[in-house]
């Protein structure tokens, strides 16, 4: 454990900065999306290194549809592309190979031997079916790995996922599969995209923007949050481990108040 600091359980990541890292030095956005994903690729494996557990980071959001149709269709050529690589690598067992698309695409290679197992959250139905067979192939493929959970959040939302919650709690007692009366926080959260993953400890942002932006509204709820003027590219293991150290002071009361 690095210098003895508590490790947070579960982190969470919204990476920004990719498009304006690339402007202050003159290139061009793709270049800014490149040394992102070189940047998650790190800070993945730092991540399964130190102890955590569970690192979720934001993907393609609902609302990245709104996007220009041309930037919209190039991203998704984009997932095409890496999508198929991915599979090829995974069957061969070499690299696992993790894609992240959305206001910045990145592609990110793990070795194996890390044992990272990936999982999906959002409504991946929309995306092609061959998009979808991919992204069900990868959590199949990496079910049994136990070092870290890697959760990518692609074409999600926090109020489009409590809404479909919502929907089967509505199916659910409509059948007679659950009254309403037997509802709580607990069986709830087992209706959520995250079923089964505990909320996070820790959220980090990235170039200094101090807003949620539609992620994990449900699963926020008591996570500390730590927002750093860092541009994504630019963020390393050490920020990480700045990131952790600012948890470590934090006193996590969840409503209560401090002991005497």
């Amino acid at each position: 454990m690095e210098e003895n600091l508590r490790m947070p359980e579960h982190v969470a990541l919204i990476l920004d900065g990719n498009g304006r890292w690339a402007k202050k030095r003159g290139l061009p956005r793709q270049m800014g999306h490149k040394a992102g994903c070189e940047t998650l690729e790190r800070i993945v494996e730092a991540g399964a290194q130190m102890g955590i557990k569970y690192l979720t980071v934001y993907g393609f959001s609902t609302e990245n549809w709104s996007r220009p149709e041309d930037e919209v269709g190039a991203l998704m050529q984009l997932f095409r592309t890496y999508a198929k690589r991915l599979l090829d690598v995974v069957v061969r067992r070499t690299t696992l190979t993790f894609f992240r698309i959305g206001a910045s695409f990145a592609v990110l290679s793990v070795a194996a031997e890390q044992g990272v197992r990936v999982r999906m959250i959002g409504e991946r139905n929309r995306f092609a079916p061959d998009l979808v067979e991919a992204i069900n192939r990868l959590e199949s493929e990496t079910k049994d790995n136990t070092n870290m959970t890697f959760v990518i959040a692609v074409n999600y939302g926090g109020r489009d996922e409590i809404t479909r919650a919502v929907r089967k709690v509505m199916r659910d007692c409509r059948d007679g599969r659950i009254a309403p009366e037997e509802m709580t926080e607990q069986v709830f959260a087992s209706y959520l995209d995250t079923a089964g993953i505990p909320d996070p400890d820790l959220l980090i942002r990235t170039s200094g923007e101090l807003r949620l932006s539609n992620y994990l509204l449900w699963q926020l709820a008591y996570t500390e949050l730590y927002v750093t003027d860092c541009l994504w590219p630019d963020f390393t293991r050490e920020e990480l481990t700045e990131a952790i150290r600012h948890y470590n002071r934090r006193e996590r009361r969840f409503g209560g108040i401090t002991a005497k």
